[in-house]
């Protein structure tokens, strides 16, 4: 999703992973509870990258879906199952409340400011029908390692630090992204109209229980550990994970 002009250029970052996108919708079916319906459930992914995604849910063997995947550039490397549009900007390209779930994962940090960010969530909010449910991931800018560029504390930095780091590093000329912390994160999502739930924990679990089921780390820890104990360290996870529904309260 392309940022304003003031902003610098801004790289897409795809995941082209599309093993890991595959076990991601698995997760985000989880973790949205979805279920069949009379009707197919309408499904938006906003920054598709490689396709993944849309494509595991477009081609679901027992959830009948109807998918729609928009993003700024065209790095599919799936392209059955769902119709595609590229896009400039945040903008959606859809009707008020059109979709019954809509997927933002790891998108929100290359939109561009934060005024960007919350145009952003606004556009969700608005395609998502009153009774939808949506889902949001974006890197935690306090994890100790940037995953886009690889290097330790480079969110942390104030920008023009963070551009320098980049460039020492000779990973490019500008760090890009925008990472949010919970609180900033959570203040968007209210500000666009959504309930939010964290489930970061949850998620964590679900990774391991559908890729590693017999990880020692998951039985002996993870799986043991209450979903209080999650919500303690709610704000150091290093990836924000919200399930959001639209508030009831504006």
């Amino acid at each position: 999703m392309n940022a304003p002009a003031s902003e610098p250029i801004r790289q897409p970052h795809a995941s082209l992973n599309l093993a890991s996108r595959l076990a991601k919708g698995r997760k985000i079916e989880r973790i949205l509870s979805l279920n069949r319906q009379q009707t197919p459930l309408k499904v938006l992914e906003v920054g598709t990258g490689a396709g993944g995604i849309a494509h595991y849910f477009g081609n679901h063997p027992d959830l009948a879906c109807d998918v729609d995947a928009v993003d700024v550039q065209d790095n599919r490397q799936v392209t059955d199952g769902y119709r595609f549009a590229q896009v400039d900007g945040v903008i959606l390209p859809f009707d008020d409340e059109t979709f019954d779930v809509v997927i933002s994962n790891h998108v929100i940090e290359h939109v561009g400011d934060e005024r960007a960010q919350a145009t952003h969530l606004r556009e969700i909010h608005r395609v998502l029908k009153a009774s939808g449910r949506a889902y949001l991931a974006v890197p935690n800018r306090w994890m100790l390692v940037e995953p886009h560029f690889g290097l330790v504390m480079l969110s942390w930095m104030p920008r023009w630090m963070a551009d320098r780091y980049v460039r020492i590093a000779g990973k490019g000329s500008h760090y890009d992204c925008r990472p949010l912390t919970a609180t900033k994160a959570e203040s968007l999502l209210h500000g666009a109209g959504f309930d939010a739930r964290q489930v970061h924990g949850e998620a964590l679990r679900l990774t391991f229980e559908l890729e590693r089921p017999k990880a020692w780390l998951y039985r002996l820890v993870l799986k043991r550990i209450p979903d209080g104990g999650y919500r303690l360290l709610r704000r150091v996870f290093p990836t924000l994970i919200y399930a959001l529904s639209k508030s009831q309260v504006r």
